[in-house]
C-alpha cells in the first residue's frame, strides 16, 4: 500500500521496520503509559492511567485486544488497538477499534504504516476483511481512509439506553 510522499509500503516480511528510520511493532506492558497518552487524543474520556490500564486487561483478557504502535526513534507516536472476530457476514476479520496518531506527529507515514502492519497482520491471521468505524465528525480519518483503499460499506446505528 503506497502512501503519502515518503511513506514506504510495508509488506509481512518487512513489518516493525521502515526505511526511514521509523518503525511499528506490537506494545507489550512496558508500553502502557505511552499508548495512554497517545490514545488519549482519541478517547479524551481515558482521565487516568489506572483506569486505562485496568480497561486494557479486560479488553486483551476478555476479547483478544491487541495494541500496536508505530514510532519516531523511541517516541511512539501513533496507536492502533484491534481485535478479531466472525460472524455470519464477513467471516474472520480484523476490527481496529482505535486508530490515532498523537497531532504533533501527523502526516509523517505513522498512520499508512499502521494501516500496512494491520492489513499484514490481517492476512496473516486468516482473516478475509478488515473492520472499522470512524465518528461522522471525523472527516480529515475519513479521507485518509478512503485515500488507502478502505470503502465505506454501512452505516453503524446504536442507542445509549438499550431496553427503552
Amino acid at each position: 500500500m503506497a502512501g503519502p510522499a515518503g511513506d514506504q509500503p510495508l509488506d509481512a516480511a518487512d513489518r516493525g521496520r521502515a526505511t526511514d528510520g521509523a518503525s511499528v511493532r506490537e506494545l507489550g506492558a512496558e508500553d502502557t503509559t505511552s499508548a495512554w497518552l497517545v490514545l488519549g487524543e482519541l478517547r479524551p474520556a481515558l482521565d487516568s492511567l489506572e483506569g486505562f490500564t485496568a480497561e486494557l486487561v479486560r479488553l486483551r483478557d476478555g476479547h483478544g485486544y491487541r495494541l500496536v504502535g508505530a514510532f519516531e526513534g523511541e517516541t511512539l507516536a501513533a496507536v492502533a488497538g484491534f481485535h478479531l472476530a466472525r460472524n455470519l457476514a464477513w467471516g474472520l476479520y480484523l476490527y481496529v477499534d482505535d486508530l490515532v496518531t498523537r497531532e504533533a506527529c501527523r502526516r509523517r507515514g505513522h498512520g499508512t504504516r499502521l494501516l500496512a502492519w494491520l492489513e499484514a497482520e490481517a492476512r496473516r491471521l486468516g482473516c478475509r476483511e478488515l473492520h472499522l468505524d470512524s465518528g461522522l465528525q471525523r472527516t480529515g480519518a475519513h479521507a485518509f481512509y478512503a485515500a488507502h483503499g478502505l470503502e465505506q460499506s454501512s452505516l453503524h446505528f446504536r442507542t445509549t439506553s438499550p431496553g427503552r
